[in-house]
Parts: C-alpha cells; structure tokens; sequence
C-alpha cells in the first residue's frame, strides 16, 4: 500500500439523475464523534462533514501497520472493491470515499443509526411475523443483488446487518467476501497456483460445505447464513447451539436443529429448505 496524504476521488451524487461530481476528501473534511465498534485492525467512529449539508456518516479506520504484519491487505482491498461492485442496492451500507495518511486507511461508509440487528433481537427476544417478513424480504433481495454481481458475502449473521434510521437493511463488512469473477479469472491465469481454501465465516452460522474438507464456499453458504438468521429472528437464538465450537459443528454437519413450539409453519418450511446440506457425504453410502 503506498503511502501517501493525497484523497482518493470518488463520485457523490446529488440527487440528479445526470449529475457527476468528483471529490476529493480526506480526514480532516470530518469532525470525529463517538466510536461505533471496534475490531482487530479498525476502528468504526460517527463522524460529521465539516462542509454543508453537514452530513454524518460511519468512518472505518484501518491501521496500516497492522494490516502489513498481518498480511490483511487483501481482505481490505476486498472489502474495497466489493462495495464499489455492489454500490446503488437500497440494502448494502454505501461506500462514499476511501483516502489514506501515513498511518491509517479510511472508509467513509453510510451510517446506519440504528445499529446491529443482533441489538434488536436481544431486546425484543423475537421478532412477530410480520416483523419477520420485513426483514427477511430486505435480506433477501441484498443477498440476490450480491449473488447477481458475483458475490458471495460469506459471513451473513445478525452482526453484520446494521439497520438505518427507518429501521430498514444495511448489509456490511465485506472483509471475507469473494468476489467470483476474480477468483476465476485468477485461476485462470495461473492454474497451478493453489486455491486459498480456509475456514471463513462466525461458527454458528458457518455452513457445512465450509466445514468439508475442500472448505469452499459458494452462494448457498449465504443462503444457509440467511436462513439461520431468519431462524433467529424468530426463536430469538440461532439454530445451532453447543458447548464448544466442535460440538457445534457435528451439528451443523448432521443438521441437528429444533424448533421453539410456536415456530410459525410457513417460516419452518422455508428454514428446512436453507438449512439443507451441499456439502459431500463424509463416506459413501452402502448400497441397500
């Protein structure tokens, strides 16, 4: 990653169908507020743009030293590039602006004032079914979107939904996507050179075809996180639950879930038609 002050240009609209203009920003354009969240390597803050119409946004900052000892340039250029692939669906967090100093990379992101879905599912417990409806249709059209751009989020949890000021889906944190057209034409390239297959995702919505011995994902890992998300949504838990995180995934592999008595019937048939399996048998059969 070169260093350097200078911002980075992107697009902002003004609301004109026709109209394009090019801004340069950097960190000083934003007053810097209260810290939203923090991870390993970034921190998200609400910031404030200093020039009219003042508006607030979610600044991701990602410490450049980290990401280089780590070796985590590559999901930061992920998570880049994907939310330019998939910028203008009403369900995905928007990216307005990258730029960088000499320390830091920033990502001025949409805030979503509303935070976590999963902050929603712990204070109501559930979800009614309406509720239910509303939340899974706005998923499902940003995992729809996602897919038909050739991406696979592949870490689809209550976390990773942020909800806005009208309570509606923001789908974020695209560090461990997959981009598929990428990944293809990589392999095209170089065909000897070997696919990076590691465990990718959060336990309790990992899919089983990531626990296989191929570890590889594809869109039905998103389906499957969906589906455990709309589960939760309405049992107030996830579908797979355990002691250690081995015993979780012996469940999630033989598919061993319950429904809460009161799990509406047409909610139950659709989670039993997501929470199915692609991943290989572990042994052949015998035959009868």
């Amino acid at each position: 990653m070169t260093q350097t002050t200078a911002s980075r240009p992107t697009r902002e609209r003004d609301g004109s169908a026709s109209s394009v203009t090019l801004i340069r920003k950097t960190v000083g354009d934003f007053t810097v507020g209260e810290t939203l969240g923090e991870g390993s390597y970034s921190t998200v803050s609400l910031v404030t743009d200093k020039h009219p119409p003042h508006r607030s946004y979610a600044l991701k900052m990602l410490d450049k030293d980290h990401i280089k000892r780590e070796k985590k340039t590559k999901y930061v250029l992920i998570e880049r590039d994907t939310l330019k692939t998939l910028d203008g669906h009403p369900g995905i967090v928007r990216l307005y602006w990258t730029f960088q100093d000499q320390r830091s990379l920033y990502y001025v992101l949409e805030l979503a004032k509303n935070g976590e879905l999963l902050k929603w599912i712990k204070k109501f417990g559930s979800f009614h079914l309406p509720s239910a409806r509303f939340y899974a249709a706005q998923i499902l059209s940003a995992v729809e979107h996602m897919h038909s751009k050739g991406v696979i989020h592949r870490d689809l949890k209550p976390e990773n939904i942020l909800l806005d000021d009208k309570m509606r889906v923001k789908i974020t944190d695209f560090g461990t996507a997959k981009l598929q057209t990428t990944a293809a034409k990589e392999e095209e390239e170089d065909p000897s050179k070997p696919r990076s297959r590691s465990f990718v995702g959060t336990p309790e919505y990992v899919s089983p075809e990531i626990l296989s011995e191929k570890k590889e994902s594809s869109p039905s890992s998103d389906y499957w996180g969906f589906g455990c998300i709309l589960f939760q949504i309405l049992a107030g838990r996830p579908p797979f639950q355990a002691r250690t995180e081995y015993l979780m995934f012996q469940k999630i592999i033989n598919l061993e879930y319950e429904f809460p008595l009161g799990f509406p019937p047409d909610a139950k048939d659709l989670v039993e038609k997501l929470l199915v399996s692609s991943r290989p048998p572990l042994s052949p059969r015998r035959p009868r």
